[in-house]
């Protein structure tokens, strides 16, 4: 185990939570630059480790398990699909996989829009834009299942390794995972090896939005 994932570990719960690592640490009581990058490291350089306390005082905010975190300290990229067991409920838009290539649905941002969604009752998501998807077909299996529910977050940050939804200009709307984003191009992942990746130069994709949530 390595200082940086441990920091990287608080750096994804946060993001998780729609939070900043400030916003992180506040939320579980903390001075708000308890997880600030100039904290991570001693005077002398030395890389420093964030304290159990904080870590507990995290969890116990974020209602996430110690089970959990581990696996974000071990490199997984986003929680466990259960949602965090104290978080309220809310009503998010909701719409098939296959129905969202259609028009009218999202604006120009690739944020939900006009009267085709259905709602569902899902956990609290901080970002305001998030919406629900419906997965259709088996291109994401094992991970995601036909019949799935996942959340997505326009505002969520997206690095190498995220599970994404992408829409193209062509208006083809997928669920892949991101492999790696240059300033010209996008190659996504089918996690079934059945099932072909994909790369597209930046100029044919609409917007990439990252999955932060799914109901498995």
């Amino acid at each position: 185990m390595k200082h940086e994932d441990i920091w990287r570990a608080l750096d994804t719960l946060a993001a998780e939570n729609g939070l900043s690592a400030s916003g992180l640490a506040k939320r579980a009581g903390l001075d708000p630059t308890t997880f600030n990058p100039s904290k991570r490291r001693m005077p002398d350089g030395r890389a420093r480790w964030p304290s159990t306390e904080s870590i507990a005082k995290v969890l116990d905010a974020t209602g996430a398990t110690m089970e959990a975190f581990t696996t974000l300290v071990s490199g997984a990229r986003a929680l466990a699909s259960t949602p965090p067991p104290r978080a309220a409920s809310r009503r998010v838009p909701l719409i098939g996989l296959a129905q969202a290539g259609g028009e009218g649905f999202f604006d120009d941002g690739g944020y939900p829009v006009g009267g085709g969604w259905d709602e569902v009752s899902l956990p609290e998501i901080a970002d305001p834009n998030a919406y629900a998807l419906e997965i259709s077909g088996d291109s994401m299996e094992p991970v995601f299942r036909d019949g799935d529910l996942v959340i997505v977050s326009p505002a969520a940050p997206i690095r190498r390794g995220d599970r994404v939804v992408v829409r193209t200009g062509e208006g083809e709307v997928m669920a892949k995972q991101l492999a790696r984003r240059s300033a010209r191009r996008v190659e996504l992942k089918s996690l079934n090896p059945a099932h072909p990746d994909y790369s597209f130069d930046l100029t044919e994709v609409a917007w990439i939005h990252r999955i932060i949530w799914a109901s498995q």
